[in-house]
């Protein structure tokens, strides 16, 4: 026998012999159970390890994962594009940006002013422009001599920009004036194309007006130096969500290569159009320094407009012009718009100028009858342009 064997004997023989001393047999017992909670143990061990292992990985993916910049090519693929003002954050409802009275006001100018089909005419003026004997005459003056346009009249409705702008809107037009805040910005002032507070102004115009779209409104557009002298809305599209002017036409209503001019659109209201004022007015991120203007006329080539299936179109200029243009027809244009001008003061002379020579058309016979040229505009654009050579 080995001293082994003899050593577990004896260590046997002393336990069994212990009285009420540690049994052998009730620990063999034991040994199933003992092995039993460590094989549980083990798996919650392996639990908590695989939990903690998933809870890394999907921290490293998330760390990953970064918002899609900005995309500055215009030509981007319709599959890659998704514009970031948009999906990155809440559309903002641009109806909060108004006060409640506000609202309230807005609201019911609306109701009253609109067309059955929920169509108002709207435009904007500041104190330069309501003067006495200043464009806003011209504007009104224009509805009351032209062919079947003064009952258009009871349908447009004049958005001020201060308060000596709204004094005299409620003065020779009650019950379609709208003031519309802009807190700390004077809008008051002459705004010449581009200069000072010019594009805050143009900027604020477009948040308006798509909160006019969310309100369920149409909308035509037509700035304040303008004179309508036919009904336009039977020369606009059927089927067009959003339809502008342009300073000259190719003859192509859907060609983007004609440049928009944003005095004068026709706007209906619905989930294309809406996205589309979303997407221009969060535009003037991506091109700082411009214009209303000028960034629809880079947008409208971008994937994105064609994406959500806006219908554009673009209005033929014998029916919408312009002093852009150098010839008009008397018989056929519908609203002249005084553009390429520089002055408050010219734009009046030629604008009343227009309003002559229709007034002389109306009354003659004589088939040689047309408009003149605005030569106080013409004249100050030359003295612009020589001043800058």
């Amino acid at each position: 026998m080995s001293i082994t064997t003899k050593m577990a004997t004896s260590f046997s023989t002393a336990v069994n012999r212990g009285g009420g001393g540690l049994k052998l047999q009730p620990l063999k017992q034991m040994l199933p159970q003992l092995q039993s909670k460590w094989r549980e143990l083990k798996w919650i061990a392996c639990l908590l390890v695989f939990t903690f292992l998933l809870s890394l990985f999907f921290y490293h993916i998330a760390s990953r994962i970064q918002p899609r910049p900005l995309p500055l090519p215009q030509q981007s693929s319709i599959s890659d594009f998704v514009p970031p003002f948009i999906t990155a954050k809440p559309k903002s409802n641009n109806t909060n940006n108004f006060e409640a009275e506000d609202r309230g006001n807005l609201a019911s100018i609306l109701r009253e002013a609109a067309m059955d089909e929920k169509t108002v005419i709207v435009t904007m003026m500041n104190k330069a422009y309501a003067e006495r004997n200043s464009t806003f005459d011209v504007f009104l003056e224009g509805f009351r001599v032209g062919n079947g346009t003064e009952r258009l009249l009871r349908h447009v409705v004049v958005v001020c920009l201060d308060d000596k702008a709204y004094s005299r809107c409620v003065e020779v037009f009650p019950h379609r004036c709208f003031m519309l805040r802009a807190t700390g910005v004077d809008f008051s002032g002459e705004r010449l194309f581009m200069v000072g507070d010019y594009l805050e102004m143009m900027w604020r115009r477009t948040e308006f007006l798509g909160s006019l779209l969310k309100l369920g409104y149409n909308f035509l557009l037509t700035d304040v130096d303008t004179v309508w002298l036919r009904d336009p809305f039977p020369r606009f599209i059927a089927d067009a969500d959003f339809q502008i002017a342009c300073d000259s036409f190719n003859g192509n209503f859907s060609d983007n290569r004609n440049y928009a001019n944003g005095g004068f659109l026709y706007v209906i209201a619905n989930s294309r159009t809406i996205e589309l004022y979303n997407y221009w007015y969060e535009s003037r991120l991506r091109f700082p320094g411009k214009n209303e203007q000028d960034v629809i006329n880079k947008i409208k080539y971008d994937p994105y407009i064609k994406k959500i299936g806006l219908k554009m179109r673009f209005l033929d200029t014998t029916h919408v012009g312009n002093f852009c243009q150098q010839n008009w027809d008397i018989t056929k244009v519908c609203v002249l718009h005084g553009n390429c001008c520089i002055g408050q003061a010219n734009k009046v002379k030629d604008l009343r100028q227009v309003l002559e020579d229709w007034t002389s058309f109306l009354s003659s016979e004589d088939p040689t009858i047309g408009f003149r040229q605005p030569m106080n505009c013409r004249r100050s654009l030359r003295r612009r342009w020589s001043h800058k050579g």
